[in-house]
């Protein structure tokens, strides 16, 4: 066995696998216990789309059959909704797959790539599974700091990696100051900007000056914007994203690509949730009301926390984090350490359906004052 792993390669040995949020049905099986709330994965709370569900039920008859490898609808219709040409649209599996190619293309060994400290922690994955060098930027105020970032390229550096919002601080980056940074980079480094809870930003949220990367990408060929159909569209089970990018990369990106790398399920879904208005302006709709329920709750509680324009918030604990994180387990409610963030002292909780988010305040608020 110890063989096997000395056989891998470099950036692969030193990998910890991603420790995604506690399944319910691992804590059902832990606990023997029932009714559990999940706030630890940043999931669309609301019940899925009538118009996916039908689309997904007349696809499936077809399932003996490979999917669409070219994506073509899908693509088609994403271009049209973002104003782009279809040359420039990549699909994957999840938003994941495609800033892990995109870093693939451009990524090696003795290579390197600016990351934010509290940035998702996958960007950190990919370089070190591509035996490149993270170079580790202070956050500020918990979030990116374009500036430092920006003069901490170097000649090795080949990727930059930003959030936008960032998970799991909920901050973001001004749309001016992305495009600062372009302007003082190489274009030789191609800037990875993972807008993942875009919508929930986008729409009723206090983010001002935040804006989409993709009118950029006409100017900076180097800037490659990924999208998730997993948050605000409530696709999460499915898998499936995308990225814009110049249609230069874009060919790269699909050279790389795994064929049929998206399964029909996941193209059809897509293109019925992007003519569903109503579920996605719902979804934003109950983010922001449950954003507001949250930062109240926490607030009386007297926690500090850190303001967000995702689909989450992060609250520093007044005691040790893992212990309150076990005790509302307990309590079948499930939220998300996030130690390996850098941030020991703090819980992220996702936001729910009404009930769900009273469900959690209560549960804090009883186990906070248990040991008051």
């Amino acid at each position: 066995m110890e063989k096997m792993i000395e056989l891998a390669s470099v950036g692969v040995r030193g990998l910890e696998a991603y420790q995604p949020g506690k399944p319910i049905e691992e804590l059902e099986r832990e606990l023997g216990i029932a009714n559990i709330v999940k706030l630890a994965s940043n999931e669309c709370p609301l019940p899925t789309s009538d118009r996916v569900k039908h689309a997904i039920e007349t696809g499936i008859k077809d399932i003996t059959r490979y999917p669409d490898g070219s994506a073509f609808k899908l693509k088609r219709k994403l271009a049209a909704k973002e104003q782009v040409s279809e040359s420039q649209i990549t699909i994957g599996s999840g938003s994941s797959e495609v800033l892990e190619l995109t870093a693939r293309i451009f990524l090696g060994a003795g290579q390197s790539a600016v990351v934010s400290q509290h940035a998702f922690i996958v960007y950190r994955l990919i370089i070190q599974s591509l035996a490149a060098k993270a170079i580790v930027v202070p956050a500020t105020d918990w979030g990116h700091d374009v500036k430092l970032m920006a003069q901490a390229v170097d000649d090795t550096t080949r990727v930059v990696f930003i959030a936008n919002p960032n998970n799991p601080t909920g901050t973001w980056v001004t749309l001016a100051d992305i495009e600062r940074l372009l302007q003082k980079i190489p274009d030789d480094v191609v800037v990875i900007l993972d807008e993942a809870y875009f919508d929930y930003a986008n729409v009723g949220s206090a983010a001002v000056g935040y804006g989409s990367g993709i009118p950029l990408i006409e100017r900076y060929p180097n800037l490659v914007v990924t999208r998730t159909f997993s948050k605000a569209y409530g696709l999460a089970a499915l898998r499936i994203g995308y990225a814009v990018s110049s249609p230069v990369i874009a060919d790269l990106l699909n050279r790389l690509r795994p064929p049929f790398n998206v399964t029909t399920p996941a193209l059809d879904a897509a293109l019925a949730v992007l003519d569903d208005l109503e579920f996605v302006s719902r979804s934003c709709q109950v983010n922001a009301a449950g954003m507001v329920q949250m930062v109240q709750g926490l607030t009386q509680l007297g926690l500090n926390f850190i303001p967000s324009v995702g689909n989450f918030i992060a609250f520093e604990c007044p005691r040790d984090a893992n212990e309150i994180y076990n005790a509302l387990l307990k309590k079948g409610v499930i939220v998300r350490p996030i130690g390996v963030y850098e941030m020991p002292n703090h819980l992220r909780v996702s936001i729910g359906l009404e009930e769900e988010n009273n469900r959690f305040l209560t549960a804090l608020t009883e186990v906070l004052a248990a040991t008051r």
